[in-house]
């Protein structure tokens, strides 16, 4: 249940968040209830300046292994960079583990839907 959000001073075009959307599933490796928002912040400063930057978080409530986020930071900021022009050294990505008590979902939260569903993800 990944959430994929990016906060750039680059303005988007809806390819680049469908092409995100795509690239996510495949480095991530998931492909259900898959969330990408992109937020235009003319604004964002990293570093002192208004040079092109960003800033993202990938949210996964049932966690992704820490050991990967190396790589999968790697993987991402190949990405940005060539698809928004954004160096390596101008943005963040923040890993994110909320826990499944901490995401509602169905007027409910993760946590209570599993158990009622047997542990089962959401078909």
């Amino acid at each position: 249940m990944p959430i994929l959000e990016i906060t750039t001073n680059v303005p988007d075009e809806k390819a680049f968040t469908a092409a995100l959307s795509e690239y996510g599933i495949a480095v991530l490796g998931m492909n259900k209830y898959w969330t990408v928002m992109y937020k235009y912040n003319e604004g964002l400063i990293f570093g002192g300046t208004h040079e092109p930057a960003f800033c993202m978080t990938i949210l996964n409530v049932l966690g992704l292994p820490t050991y990967n986020n190396a790589g999968y930071s790697k993987a991402f900021f190949s990405f940005i960079e060539k698809e928004l022009g954004i160096p390596h050294d101008r943005g963040y990505i923040i890993f994110n583990d909320p826990g499944p008590e901490r995401l509602g979902h169905r007027s409910s939260t993760l946590d209570v839907l599993l158990k009622e569903m047997g542990g089962q993800i959401f078909s």
